[in-house]
C-alpha cells in the first residue's frame, strides 16, 4: 500500500512538494514579473529549489517566462536574469468557481434590467468592500503610503494578491503602485468594466487623491496596477503618464 501512496504522489514528500509549489505559483501571482533569485529571497528557499518549482510550473503552462528588459547602463554583462509572471491558465487556478454562474447572471440582469443593474449592483459590491476597508486604512493614518499598505493587506485577505511599490520617488510623480495579482472576478469584469471603474473609485475616496488605474487583468495584463500619486494633484491628460509596471521592472 505505502508503494501505491508512493506512486500516486501521495506520500508526505510529495504532500510537502506540492505546498511548496502552490507557494511558489502564489507569490508570482503577487509580485511578478520577479525571478527565481527574488521568489527563493522572499519565500526562505534556495534559488535552485525555486527554479526548480519554475520549470515545473511552466511545463504545465501556470506560469510564463517575461522577456528580460533589455540591458540598461550601469547593468552587468551577461543576459539579464529570467522573470516570471502567471500565465492566464494560472490565473484560471486561482478563479473562483462560480465565475460561470455570475457572469450568466449578470447577463440576465443586463438583458432584462439594463446595463444600468449591472453597473448598480458592481457599485454596491464595491460599496460594502470600501466600507469593511475604511476601518483598516483610518488605523494607518493620514500617511498616504502606509494608507495604501492597509489597503494592499485588506485586498489581499479578500484574495487579491495585492502589494505597494513605491515610484517616481523624487520626481514630481512619485507616487506609490498597488498591484493586483489576482482578481476574484477577473473574468466577470473582463465582460462588465464596471466591476473595475467602481474599484478605481472606492481607491480613490479611501486614499484621498484621485488614482490612475494602469492596467488590469480583466484587460488581459498579467497584473492590475493603480498609480496612487503621494501629492493631491496629479498631471492632466496632457501631462506625464506614471510609469507602468514593466517600465518599472526595467529600472
Amino acid at each position: 500500500m505505502a508503494r501505491a501512496d508512493q506512486a500516486g504522489g501521495t506520500t508526505p514528500s510529495h504532500r510537502l512538494e506540492a505546498r511548496t509549489r502552490d507557494r511558489v505559483r502564489r507569490a508570482v501571482s503577487e509580485h511578478g514579473p520577479v525571478t527565481a533569485a527574488a521568489l527563493a529571497e522572499q519565500l526562505g528557499l534556495t534559488p535552485a529549489a525555486v527554479r526548480r518549482h519554475l520549470d515545473a510550473l511552466a511545463e504545465q503552462g501556470m506560469v510564463a517566462e517575461r522577456e528580460p528588459a533589455a540591458a540598461g547602463k550601469g547593468r552587468g554583462r551577461g543576459r539579464p536574469a529570467r522573470s516570471y509572471v502567471l500565465s492566464e491558465a494560472g490565473h484560471h487556478t486561482l478563479q473562483d468557481d462560480y465565475d460561470d454562474v455570475a457572469t450568466s447572471a449578470l447577463r440576465f440582469l443586463a438583458d432584462r434590467v439594463g446595463e444600468d443593474a449591472v453597473t448598480a449592483f458592481a457599485r454596491e459590491r464595491i460599496d460594502h468592500l470600501e466600507q469593511r476597508y475604511a476601518a483598516q486604512l483610518a488605523a494607518a493614518g493620514e500617511d498616504r503610503t502606509a494608507r495604501a499598505e492597509a489597503l494592499a493587506e485588506a485586498l489581499t485577505a479578500d484574495g487579491y494578491a495585492a502589494s505597494t511599490r513605491p515610484v517616481g520617488l523624487g520626481s514630481p510623480l512619485a507616487g506609490v503602485q498597488l498591484c493586483q495579482g489576482h482578481c476574484p472576478v477577473q473574468h466577470v469584469a473582463a465582460e462588465f468594466p464596471a466591476f473595475c471603474d467602481a474599484e478605481t473609485d472606492a481607491f480613490s475616496r479611501l486614499l484621498g487623491v484621485h488614482v490612475q488605474r494602469l492596467a488590469t487583468l480583466a484587460h488581459g495584463e498579467h497584473v492590475c496596477t493603480t498609480f496612487i500619486p503621494l501629492t493631491s494633484t496629479t498631471s492632466g491628460p496632457s501631462g506625464p503618464t506614471p510609469p507602468t509596471s514593466d517600465e518599472r521592472a526595467s529600472r
